[in-house]
């Protein structure tokens, strides 16, 4: 079954051009998938029933343009996929003239919050998704990312308490803004995204984000200080 939500590009979506930022897209998904959830009955507002929480595993976002401030966007996004603990979710999104502007696939994990683990999906939680063999992308494949080998620059960032999400973690929408602050301009017009989370950050976490130029992809690698623990691992080409 698929389910659609409109999302307005805001003004804390939009860049100093006016184009919807990557934090702004990837909002825009997100929503829509918490929205699909609600319907569910697994969104958030049902956690403390359920006891449960998906938790985002990758993103693979393809971006044909970038809509503007101001603008209407039309998401559609639906189940593609549920195998054992694993739930892949595809979208589309259209702007106000229904043309196609990002698309893209994600995978979740449903977790168990009392006991901090992943849960089967089961046949009974996956028929409120109504899941549908239909692809948004020609290459549906997440792929496994490689950390940086050898790193052109690392820097520190501190996470601060406004970038946690509900469950207690740096919302997911902020590693992009992080792989930002190391991105050299030159390679900010990219037309996919590709993420990995590993590893949750908390809040007042200091991290090295490092950065790696690979044929014509970008590769960040966030890291706690001391590089122990590969949190998140972000690919742009």
């Amino acid at each position: 079954m698929k389910v659609e939500m409109n999302f307005y590009v805001g003004l804390r979506d939009a860049d100093k051009d006016l184009n919807i930022t990557d934090t702004g897209i990837l909002a825009c998904l997100e929503n829509a998938a918490g929205y699909h959830s609600e319907l569910a009955g697994y969104g958030a507002s049902t956690i403390d029933i359920t006891r449960k929480t998906w938790v985002l595993l990758n993103w693979k976002v393809e971006i044909k343009s970038r809509p503007k401030y101001n603008q209407l966007l039309k998401i559609v996004t639906w189940s593609r996929k549920l195998d054992k603990f694993y739930a892949y979710r595809d979208f589309e999104v259209f702007d106000e003239n229904k043309n196609l502007v990002f698309s893209g696939t994600s995978k979740w994990l449903l977790i168990d919050i009392d006991k901090g683990r992943p849960v089967k999906i089961t046949d009974e939680i996956g028929a409120n998704y109504h899941s549908e063999n239909t692809e948004a992308l020609e290459d549906e494949e997440i792929e496994s990312l490689e950390e940086p080998k050898n790193p052109t620059k690392t820097i520190k960032y501190k996470v601060t308490e406004n970038m946690i999400d509900i469950n207690n973690h740096l919302h997911n929408i902020y590693y992009m803004d992080m792989a930002r602050e190391i991105l050299p301009e030159e390679d900010k017009n990219y037309k996919l995204i590709e993420i990995a989370y590993k590893k949750e950050i908390k809040s007042g976490a200091k991290v090295l984000i490092s950065y790696e130029k690979d044929n014509d992809s970008s590769i960040i690698a966030i890291k706690s200080e001391d590089e122990q623990t590969i949190h998140s691992i972000i690919r742009l080409k």
